[in-house]
């Protein structure tokens, strides 16, 4: 992923009004972020409760999306991110929905995915050992590749919108 700058960050974002963009909370660790190792950048907002971000690339250009985590506990024992198809505890993974960009947006469109709730998939593909007993161990690069490939794919249905 190539560099970005704050202001690269905030100007990214597809999915949220000017309002909404004001709450945005850079990640703590920003200006150690390791820019040439990672295949997109996704963060909690610690000021916002149930606010995360995520920003990948999209047809050369950054994209951001506003995530918002459901309310409320999973009761399962086990869930799976939809986007590094890692296994992890039920209260790990939780369902972040994003409005879609553009007119379908205005009008209340939105799509959700379950995603590892603290959106720490870009190191959990890293792992070599699997996170849970029932995971199958994969080829981490074939894990990097699938977690990239699936990410664009959400960033291309939430951008579906305009």
């Amino acid at each position: 992923m190539r560099p970005l700058t704050p202001d690269d960050v905030i100007a990214s974002f597809v999915n949220a009004p000017p309002d909404e963009l004001r709450l945005v909370e850079l990640p703590l660790d920003f200006a150690l972020v390791d820019w040439d190792h990672l295949d997109f950048l996704a963060w909690r907002n610690p000021e916002v409760r149930g606010r995360g971000y995520l920003i990948a690339e999209h047809d050369g250009a950054p994209v951001g999306i506003v995530l918002r985590a459901a309310d409320g506990g999973s009761r399962a024992r086990t869930g799976m991110c939809n986007l590094c198809h890692t296994m992890q505890p039920g209260d790990q993974v939780s369902l972040f929905s994003a409005r879609r960009a553009g007119r379908a947006g205005d009008r209340g469109g939105s799509i959700g995915t379950y995603i590892c709730a603290d959106l720490s998939c870009h190191e959990n593909v890293r792992l070599a050992a699997p996170l849970a007993p029932s995971e199958i161990r994969a080829n981490v690069d074939r894990r990097i590749d699938g977690t990239r490939a699936r990410t664009e794919a959400f960033v291309a249905e939430v951008l579906s919108g305009t």
